[in-house]
């Protein structure tokens, strides 16, 4: 849409907001949602900006912050508020020099299509870098997890067997190609035959194993085992049985990185499944195992695209978005995190 600049505003605009109504007992979907509309005024007070949504994130951490019980943060997602997300924008009116109409930021603005937003919480992008919607992807909270989880806990070294579940999702997709950046031998594991060979043709990994193609977890190791011989960092997005079929695979001085438990997230937060059952690997091996959130990286944000920004300028990275049309659709999209198939980055435009 065309920036306009202040004075051609109207004095008020229709907001339309997802409101997170309903806690979810297992996968979350549009029944715990619900579409409202607001009147919002476009007069600025000093240092808010105007903006319009365009690219709207749809994320697993989302699930994650829905639990009852305690997780990396002190509380649940409110109820009966608009769902928190990134989101890449529009500037419709600014009070700030920096930011002009017309200008794309990307920032926590939930999933709404307009929002009057202090300028400090706003990240400006420069659309002859990269596509926008890429500040909520490769350049944005998934390549930062993908860059610091794999350079700082996993440590990965030319050579070495890096496994990574999820691998064609967002952060997966982008941790297997850094690894291979980094002269690893990289195995990733997703579900179905497609995103194997897309992880292979695509990607470049050596290896790419269809999990839904075994029916138990020795099965599953059996067939890593006979690929890899043995694993040295392994990269989780998933958890569940994809983990136990990898710990007793692990190798001397190993690093596991904890990224996401997809596998749990629909109702095994609030009712967890059994604990882990290989932590004498752990031991055997004197391995370490490691949790990361990307939020422990947000100061070092500029660091990360210093780095991955020019291998995405460049093609040497492949960046997959699956771009859902419609603001309608956004609880439909979260729950197709869990129930559907997608590659990389998933999102929603207006």
């Amino acid at each position: 849409m065309s920036a306009t600049s202040l004075t051609t505003l109207p004095a008020t605009i229709t907001n339309s907001q997802w409101i997170y109504l309903r806690h979810p007992d297992g996968i979350v979907g549009p029944e715990h949602y619900e579409l409202r509309t607001q009147t919002l005024a476009t007069e600025l007070s000093a240092g808010e900006v105007l903006v319009e949504s365009h690219y709207l994130s749809v994320d697993p951490y989302m699930r994650i912050n829905q639990s009852l019980k305690p997780t990396y943060n002190e509380l649940p997602h409110a109820l009966n508020t608009v769902q928190s997300a990134g989101v890449v924008a529009r500037v419709l009116s600014s009070s700030v020099p920096h930011l002009a109409a017309g200008d794309w930021v990307e920032g926590m603005i939930g999933w709404q299509t307009h929002a009057r937003i202090h300028h400090s919480m706003l990240r400006k992008l420069d659309p002859a870098v990269a596509p926008v919607s890429t500040a909520l992807g490769v350049l944005g909270m998934p390549g930062r997890t993908a860059w610091f989880g794999l350079t700082e806990s996993g440590r990965p070294h030319a050579g070495e067997v890096v496994v990574v579940s999820g691998a064609a999702g967002a952060v997966g997709s982008l941790v297997a190609q850094f690894a291979k950046r980094h002269g690893c031998k990289v195995l990733g594991i997703a579900g179905g035959a497609a995103k194997c060979d897309w992880l292979r043709d695509n990607l470049g990994l050596d290896w790419a194993v269809d999990y839904k193609a075994h029916h138990s977890a020795e099965a599953l190791s059996a067939q890593i085992k006979q690929l890899t011989g043995g694993v040295d960092v392994y990269f989780d997005n998933v958890g569940g049985m994809v983990t136990d079929a990898i710990i007793p695979l692990i190798n001397r001085r190993a690093r596991i990185v904890i990224c996401g438990s997809i596998s749990q997230y629909s109702g095994g937060l609030d009712q967890p499944e059994l604990g882990p059952r290989f932590l004498h690997h752990m031991l055997y091996q004197r391995a370490t195992i490691q949790g990361m959130l990307a939020r422990d990286y947000v100061h070092r944000m500029d660091e990360m695209q210093r780095i991955v920004g020019p291998m995405v300028t460049a093609g040497q990275i492949v960046f997959e978005e699956t771009i859902v049309q419609g603001f309608e659709l956004l609880p439909a999209t979260l729950n197709s995190l869990f129930t559907g198939d997608h590659r990389g980055k998933l999102l929603v435009q207006i």
